[in-house]
């Protein structure tokens, strides 16, 4: 495989999405409302909550706020990862260029990397500023020194998310409208995860099943690195938890899309949307 000729293509793909996203501004500045928005709902949110039942991350006990903006952080990493590959597949049919693409001398891994490269990056943008924004609106006590460890941790989390992406982006092929069923999983080990409010909060069986949920371990690394200042050798087990579920997940999800694109191509039925 070039893979040099491969990555040189990536830059194609983001000037394209790039100029998708410009021609439609106020979709653009409606999501930084809703992010404006998100922020002064959860601080009332906070309100309603007892300081004294949210943990401490190595000796140091979370404001709601501190708790909670790193769960909308990681949620929001959840979702776009986990919807990006299938909506940019269900784009491709409805404007009838998937089939086109497809049989263009570019590896399918490449069309996959490329259709995910502007959010990858637009991502860190737009948690920054939801960050940003709460910091200035509600104060925030963040451990500079947490920060390398956490992106170790979303480094060794990320690909269990591209595992469900490409998941939905095979129930996008085959079923046409089929992301709501993976979507809809990720969104519920999203919710038992802590994301939102403490793990005590929860029932007792939803706190057992935590500790074998890869959001929930992810989530308690990142606030014990951020919040707690957690050291490496803190971490390290967080992210030796993540790895076995991110490597099943990568492998399942690349199953999954050649399974379903072989059979689409079989069928002749790749261009159907």
């Amino acid at each position: 495989m070039n893979v040099p000729g491969e990555l040189a293509k990536l830059p194609a793909f983001v000037r394209r999405d790039v100029r998708i996203a410009l021609s439609y501004r106020m979709a653009a500045l409606g999501g930084l409302l809703a992010l404006a928005m998100q922020a002064v709902v959860f601080s009332f949110i906070g309100k309603l909550v007892d300081p004294a039942q949210l943990p401490t991350f190595i000796g140091t006990r979370a404001t709601y706020m501190e708790f909670v903006t790193i769960g909308i952080g990681l949620n929001m990493v959840v979702l776009l990862m986990v919807h990006q590959l299938a909506t940019a597949i269900r784009g491709e049919q409805m404007i009838g260029t998937l089939e086109s693409l497809l049989v263009t001398p570019t590896r399918t891994t490449t069309i996959q990397v490329g259709s995910a490269t502007f959010e990858l990056l637009y991502i860190p943008l737009r948690i920054g500023i939801l960050v940003a924004l709460i910091a200035i609106l509600f104060g925030l006590d963040f451990h500079a020194s947490g920060i390398l460890p956490a992106v170790a941790i979303m480094i060794s989390f990320l690909p269990f998310l591209w595992g469900l992406g490409l998941i939905s982006a095979g129930a996008i092929l085959t079923f046409r409208r089929g992301v709501g069923m993976v979507a809809t999983g990720a969104t519920i080990l999203g919710l038992a995860s802590g994301a939102l409010f403490p793990l005590s909060l929860l029932p007792q069986w939803l706190q057992t099943l935590a500790a074998a949920n890869p959001f929930a371990v992810a989530l308690q690394g990142l606030r014990e690195t951020l919040i707690g200042g957690a050291t490496w050798s803190s971490v390290a087990p967080d992210i030796a938890k993540l790895v076995p579920f991110s490597l099943a997940a990568i492998v399942l999800g690349v199953v999954a899309f050649r399974l379903a694109l072989r059979r689409e191509r079989r069928n002749g039925t790749l261009g159907l949307y």
